[in-house]
Formats: structure tokens, sequence, C-alpha cells
């Protein structure tokens, strides 16, 4: 059903809409706080898994 779905031109299609609605100066501080997001996001579940793993013994 969803074979295909994201071809190279959907995402070239994607950053183009996404330029044109953020502007270009606004897309790598929004990149960073992204990235700086899932960074946080990854050490959290990972402290989650830890205190789990803690749990259990």
């Amino acid at each position: 059903m969803l074979r295909n779905a994201l071809e190279p031109w959907h995402l070239i299609l994607l950053l183009v809409v996404c330029v044109l609605v953020f502007g270009s100066k606004k897309l790598p501080d929004m990149a960073r706080s992204v990235g700086r997001s899932m960074r946080i996001l990854k050490s959290e579940t990972q402290a989650l898994r830890g205190e789990g793993d803690a749990g259990r013994q």
C-alpha cells in the first residue's frame, strides 16, 4: 500500500517548502534545536532504562 511512499523528489519538495515557509536563516537554528532535543530525549530514555534495570536486581 505504501510502497515507494517516500521518494527523493518528495524530500526535495519538502525542503523547498520549509525554506519558503521558515526562511533560509532560521533553518540551521531549527535543526540545531531539534538535534539538542533529540539528544536530551535519548539521554532521558537511557536514564529511565537504567533505573528500570537497577530495580530488577
